[in-house]
């Protein structure tokens, strides 16, 4: 056979892009499909502990956890107690923090120090950073010595800090090395973290001053120069800067990892895309579940405990805004009673409120998160919601002062009121959902954890003095 034959052969058992790889092609690696769900539980039930290491053996270590999320607590401790090594250390490191305490608790302590030697530093940092002190002992007494030290000084760093996301492991070279001396040391060294993009330059006090991709190192001729490859991207980030900020960072700049330095500007770790992903979906995570009044570590494995201390606060609060709403009707309880179709018409100018409201509100939390709303840019933010909030306030008044003069059959000035109380409503609506997250912001508080309330209270307010105000003034 020919090298051509050979070539097109090849060509002709690779599938065409978008179709499925043929059956004996396909990676051994399976998702977590609902029969297979079925089948590991199944065999929990039936105590059948090589079922279920036949079942999770071909799985990737975030399908496993994915199921032990979905699954019962006795599931859980069933499925960890007769299949504990399947329970590795990139399934911990996948798990969310609540259901990983109940597998780490159920797993033989020697099978948890097991897993947690697999892991790179910053993984063990990340699952031993909220045990309590004799359960770190023992997960930083399972660990070599070289580990344990890097472990111990991440964890000296604050929380929330860039010093508990970075690895300590680094692949660092002298700034004055070439490509070949290079090359070299990576082939001679007796370890290298699993994963690395980027070689860092060093300066002789071990301050960083450069990087150069793995690409360019190995498209490079032996006798160029490590500086003389380096990316423009070079950033070096303080170990005690915030850990929202990095992640912002690498988004903002494309960032795949950055060196860390400490106080001196000494290189003591790096962070890579990965981990800084993490947080920014964390901190998305977050403001989503605090605007929803659910408390910011909600999860579907939650107890009802758990879950009721967590969202009872919030409801509470909720129910002094609703009946502040409610004072504000009681106050025009006499035009209500004279004019029926009222009490019919006004939740539609406090809805409507509330939702505009919502719209302004989350576009605003998100650009504060990310950081596109400043003080720079606010004041032009502002102006365009009012005018927003107008001319949808305008269309809608429009829309609903035609409906309720038609279906009530009174006179034109029923629809002229809510029509003008739907205006109103609106504007204030969009103006709040941007003043008042500006401003909790601004106190230092997180805009997102009760933007919510406030706005929702202003317009139910607002929505309900101006319509039931109007109706007092005109049609009584």
């Amino acid at each position: 056979m020919t090298e051509f034959d050979r070539d097109d052969k090849n060509a002709r058992q690779t599938p065409e892009p978008g179709l499925p790889l043929p059956q004996d092609q396909r990676p051994e690696e399976e998702s977590l499909s609902s029969e297979r769900f079925d089948t590991v539980l199944e065999a929990v039930e039936a105590g059948d502990a090589e079922a279920i290491a036949a079942a999770l053996e071909p799985m990737h270590p975030a399908d496993i956890s994915d199921m032990l999320e979905q699954i019962s607590a006795g599931q859980r401790q069933a499925l960890v107690t007769l299949y504990p090594e399947g329970i590795d250390g990139d399934v911990l490191s996948e798990l969310e923090e609540g259901v990983r305490e109940e597998v780490m608790d159920a797993l033989p302590r020697q099978a948890l120090a097991e897993a947690v030697r697999e892991l790179d530093t910053d993984d063990v940092v990340d699952i031993i950073e909220d045990m309590e002190d004799h359960d770190q002992a023992f997960i930083l007494g399972a660990l070599e010595s070289d580990d344990r030290a890097a472990v111990e000084s991440s964890l000296a760093w604050p929380e929330g800090s860039a010093g508990r996301l970075m690895q300590s492991e680094t692949v660092a070279v002298p700034q004055d090395w070439t490509v070949g001396q290079t090359i070299d040391h990576l082939r001679s060294a007796e370890w290298l973290p699993d994963q690395f993009y980027h070689v860092i330059l060093v300066d002789e006090r071990h301050r960083p001053t450069g990087y150069a991709t793995l690409g360019r190192v190995l498209a490079a001729k032996r006798d160029v120069l490590m500086a003389a490859i380096t990316e423009d991207s070079f950033r070096a980030i303080i170990a005690t800067e915030e850990q929202s900020e990095v992640a912002l960072m690498f988004n903002k700049y494309h960032l795949i990892s950055t060196p860390v330095v400490d106080g001196s500007g000494r290189l003591v770790g790096a962070i890579t895309i990965d981990d800084a992903m993490i947080v920014l979906d964390e901190e998305h995570e977050e403001d989503m579940l605090r605007m929803a009044g659910v408390g910011d570590e909600s999860s579907l494995s939650d107890g009802v405990w758990d879950t009721l201390r967590q969202r009872f606060p919030w409801l509470a609060v909720n129910l002094v805004s609703a009946n502040i709403a409610a004072g504000v009707i009681g106050m025009f309880e006499g035009t209500i009673a004279l004019i029926v179709a009222l009490a019919a018409l006004m939740p539609i100018v406090a809805s409507m409120g509330g939702n505009a409201g919502t719209q302004s509100l989350t576009v605003a939390v998100r650009a504060l998160a990310t950081r596109d709303l400043t003080p720079s840019n606010a004041g032009r933010v502002v102006r365009r919601e009012i005018f927003v909030g107008l001319f949808n306030g305008l269309a809608f008044a429009v829309i609903m002062g035609g409906i309720a003069w038609a279906l009530y059959g009174r006179d034109i000035w029923l629809g002229v009121v809510i029509a003008a109380a739907m205006v109103i409503n609106l504007v204030v609506a969009a103006l709040a959902g941007v003043l008042v997250p500006l401003v909790l912001s601004r106190l230092k508080l997180d805009p997102a954890l009760a933007s919510g309330t406030f706005v929702t209270t202003m317009t139910d307010v607002v929505g309900f003095f101006s319509f039931l105000g109007l109706a007092t003034l005109v049609l009584v």
